[in-house]
């Protein structure tokens, strides 16, 4: 009977540790933690990266902490610093200034967190995602150039201290640069604009339209928040669809502003299957595994990168792409339209 009950205490024992280590395994599982880490949430553009990386880590059992550093470089190394000391295994890193963020991506890597570059490529990462925005500025070019082959041009770039702005910016001058040549187009204004801002692209428009005496066929606009500052100065001088200016993010605005004829084009990026490869990317990573990457950077810092492909949008495919997308609905579209302006 003792040795009975020995044996019975000897397999309770084992059972109770093959639970208590399934339990752990399952603790370990949940508490799988990513951080993002975002430069500033302006606009509507990182919101939606936000929430669909959240939905994506939360179907893979991953725990997701995020923060938003105000464009401020300081607050954003304090906020990846924190990240790092909560037990994140993946930081994806969408960085403010990319020359200040190779200091987080250090942190990360003596932490042996894994690092993802999210739309702006800091060097040493493990993975770079992003759209291709060489096509990016092409199709912006491209667009204007072919239905404004001759006149003045404005060029209104992104922030200086974003590499991927002036990537944007050097595609559409390859584009320009034989019709510069011809004489066909006299870009007459061209800058980058501090920190995307939309007030920065409103000012600057202002500018120009006094200096040219209004005389400007084409806004190249890198994004749809600075295309809407330029649509607002030329609204000022009633010349708002009289100037074609291009866009990208698809932003709601800008599609109303495309519906209107405000605005020519926009440049839409599919940008919950970026934020979705990102959370399946990031969860791997913080398993150990090696990245899906599809190829590697170019220049000095070879970085291996998954490269999404960008969609041109205009007036007679919005309900093809971005509605089609769900990334935008015809109610909310015609909630800012007239009636005679709605798309059925």
């Amino acid at each position: 009977m003792a040795r009975a009950l020995s044996t019975l205490t000897i397999l309770s024992a084992m059972v109770a540790f093959l639970l208590g280590g399934s339990s752990t395994s399952a603790q370990t599982a949940a508490s799988l933690k990513i951080g993002f880490s975002i430069e500033a949430m302006n606009g509507e553009r990182w919101q939606t990266d936000l929430e669909a990386f959240q939905a994506r880590a939360k179907e893979l059992g991953a725990e997701v902490s995020s923060a938003d550093a105000k464009g401020d470089d300081e607050r954003q190394f304090q906020q990846v610093q924190e990240m790092i000391k909560a037990g994140i295994r993946t930081l994806v890193l969408l960085p403010h200034d990319v020359g200040k963020a190779a200091r987080m991506v250090e942190a990360a890597r003596t932490a042996h967190v894994g690092v993802i570059s999210y739309d702006r490529l800091v060097p040493n990462s493990d993975l770079y995602i992003t759209f291709d925005r060489l096509a990016i500025g092409r199709m912006q070019a491209e667009y204007l150039v072919a239905h404004a082959a001759k006149g003045n041009y404005v060029l209104i770039a992104g922030s200086p201290t974003d590499p991927g702005a002036k990537h944007i910016h050097d595609a559409q001058m390859k584009v320009l640069q034989p019709y510069v040549d011809r004489g066909d187009i006299h870009v007459i204004a061209d800058s980058y604009m501090k920190e995307w801002l939309p007030s920065e692209a409103y000012l600057f428009t202002l500018k120009t339209i006094e200096a040219a005496h209004g005389d400007i066929a084409a806004i190249v606009a890198s994004n749809d928040g600075m295309a809407g500052g330029a649509i607002q100065a030329l609204a000022e001088h009633h010349l708002e669809g009289k100037v074609l200016v291009s866009g990208q993010d698809a932003d709601l605005a800008a599609i109303i502003a495309i519906a209107q004829g405000t605005q020519a084009m926009t440049v839409y990026k599919p940008i919950t299957h970026q934020a979705v490869t990102a959370a399946e990317e990031a969860v791997r990573l913080a398993k150990g595994e090696k990245p899906r990457a599809t190829g590697t950077t170019s220049g000095e810092a070879k970085v291996s990168e998954i490269l999404l492909q960008p969609v041109l949008v205009t007036k007679e495919n919005i309900k093809s792409t971005v509605v089609k997308d769900g990334f935008q609905t015809l109610a909310r579209i015609n909630q800012g339209l007239p009636k005679a302006q709605q798309i059925n």
